[in-house]
C-alpha cells in the first residue's frame, strides 16, 4: 500500500481522502500544515495517523512514500522540487505550471532520482474519456474537424486563491486548463493559438476564450469563465457526426455522452467509476513499477506549452506559434 502525505489541509484533499477509503492501494499516512494545531485538528477529523507542523517535517517522515501537492498553482513547482529532493514521489494538482521550463526541470529531477511525478488531471482517469477517445479514433464521427469546450462557474470572492495573481490564479489556470487538456487529448499538440482574456479587479483573467489550431485542419475553441453560469461541455465535431459530452471534466455532476449522426442520436454507455480512485490507483501502480503513469512528462510539457502560448497570445493580441 502506498503511504501518502498531504501537503496542507486544502479543501480538495477531501476527494483524495474519500478515494483512499475505497481503494486498498493507497492510504493517507500523514498531513502537514504550517499551523501545527490545524494539522492536529484535521488529522483527528479525518483519522490520519500522523501530523507535522511544517512541510519539511513531512518530507523527513520515513513512513511517507509519496506526497500529494494541492497548494495554489504558483506553489506547485517549488514544493514539488522540495518533495522530490527529499526522495518522495509526487502527485501534483493540475495544472502543474504555466511555465514549460518548470515542467522540464521537475520531470528531469524526478527521472534522475528514479521517482514518479504525475499531474493530477483526475478527469483523464475516468472511463468516459477513454471511451470518447476510442470513438473518435475509431471513426465514429468521421474525420475530426473541430472541438468546442466549456467550463465555467461564478466566483465572486476576491480573497479566493483562484483570483490571486501572485498565486497564478485565473480562469485559464483553474478551469480552462481542462478544456486545453481535452482538446490535446483528442487532436494532439497545437501548432498555433489565439486568445482573448477579460481581466477582473484583482488582475487575473476572470474569462478566457481560446482557439487552438492543430494539424490536419482541426480547430478547437474553448470558453473558461468565473463570471458566467455554471456549465461544462465538450463537443467533438467530425465530418460525419458529433459527440457531445455533457459532463466531461466533473463527471460527478452527471451527464450523458451523445453520438449524433444526421437525425439519429445514440446515448453511449460509460462504465461508472470514481475519477480520484482511478487516479490514485494509477499513481500507486506507477510507484510500484506495475503501471505506466497515465499522465507523464510529455503530457505535462505539452499542457504547459499550450497554456504558456495562450497567455502570450492574450497579452499581445497576436497569434502565437508553438
Amino acid at each position: 500500500m502506498l503511504r501518502l502525505g498531504l501537503l496542507s489541509t486544502a479543501r480538495i484533499n477531501r476527494a483524495i481522502l474519500d478515494a483512499t477509503g475505497v481503494t486498498d492501494r493507497v492510504e493517507v499516512a500523514a498531513v502537514a500544515s504550517r499551523d501545527g494545531a490545524r494539522a492536529n485538528e484535521y488529522a483527528r477529523e479525518y483519522g490520519i495517523p500522523r501530523t507535522h507542523g511544517s512541510y519539511e517535517e513531512l518530507f523527513a517522515d520515513s513512513e511517507v512514500d509519496a506526497v500529494y501537492v494541492p497548494l495554489p498553482n504558483r506553489l506547485h513547482h517549488e514544493w514539488t522540487l522540495r518533495a522530490l529532493a527529499a526522495g518522495k514521489h509526487v502527485l501534483c494538482e493540475k495544472p502543474y505550471s504555466r511555465r514549460a521550463s518548470e515542467v522540464e526541470e521537475a520531470f528531469g529531477l524526478a527521472e534522475a532520482s528514479g521517482l514518479v511525478l504525475m499531474e493530477a488531471f483526475m478527469y483523464r482517469h475516468h472511463p468516459q474519456m477513454r471511451r470518447v477517445g476510442e470513438l473518435v479514433s475509431g471513426g465514429a464521427v468521421g474525420r475530426l474537424r473541430a472541438i468546442r469546450a466549456v467550463f465555467r462557474f461564478r466566483l465572486d470572492d476576491e480573497a479566493n486563491v483562484r483570483l490571486q495573481p501572485e498565486l497564478d490564479g485565473g480562469a485559464l489556470m483553474d478551469v480552462g486548463c481542462y478544456c486545453v487538456s481535452g482538446a490535446r487529448l483528442l487532436a494532439g499538440e497545437p501548432v498555433r493559438v489565439q486568445a482573448e482574456q477579460v481581466l477582473g479587479e484583482t488582475g487575473v483573467d476572470v474569462a478566457f476564450h481560446g482557439t487552438l489550431r492543430f494539424l490536419n485542419e482541426v480547430v478547437a475553441q474553448f470558453d473558461a469563465s468565473f463570471v458566467a453560469p455554471r456549465r461544462q461541455e465538450l463537443e467533438v465535431i467530425g465530418a460525419e457526426g458529433s459527440l457531445v459530452v455533457e459532463a466531461p471534466w466533473r463527471v460527478d455532476w452527471g451527464g450523458r455522452v451523445l453520438l449524433r449522426r444526421d437525425d439519429e442520436v445514440e446515448e453511449i454507455e460509460v462504465d461508472p467509476a470514481d475519477s480520484f480512485v482511478r487516479e490514485l490507483e494509477n499513481f500507486a501502480g506507477a510507484v510500484a513499477g506495475r503501471a505506466e503513469p497515465l499522465l507523464g512528462r510529455d503530457d505535462a510539457l505539452g499542457q504547459a506549452r499550450a497554456i504558456e502560448a495562450l497567455f502570450r497570445a492574450a497579452e499581445t493580441g497576436a497569434s502565437v506559434a508553438l
